[in-house]
């Protein structure tokens, strides 16, 4: 008889290391975003020095801001956060109340 793996993880968000959901994007987006912009520098001929600098140093940025993100906002939050940004803090209304409460009768057709 043969022993079968049941999978567990259906439903569940995809996890990396910590790192949830979109983050996993923006983590990955960010590094490849830094690779090929130190690939650019050092084919247009940058120092190397400065090529592995700023590759270095973009690298950790990505790694820290979204790892921070993560552990501030969690798996949703960022997104709540992106609707609240879009949400109206309040609503204009400039006509008098009594305007929005007309009734209009409707005619009667034949």
């Amino acid at each position: 008889m043969s022993n079968y793996n049941i999978n567990k993880g259906i439903g569940r968000t995809v996890e990396f290391k910590g790192l949830k959901a979109q983050y996993l994007f923006i983590f990955a987006g960010g590094l490849l975003g830094v690779l090929i912009l130190v690939m650019v520098m050092y084919m247009a001929g940058v120092n190397s020095y400065v090529c592995l600098f700023i590759g270095v140093g973009g690298a950790s940025l990505i790694v820290w801001q979204t790892f921070a993100l993560n552990g501030k906002y969690g798996e949703h939050g960022l997104m709540k956060v992106g609707a609240k940004k879009r949400h109206p803090k309040y609503i204009i209304c400039r006509r008098p109340v009594h305007r929005y409460l007309r009734f209009n009768a409707k005619s009667k057709a034949l």
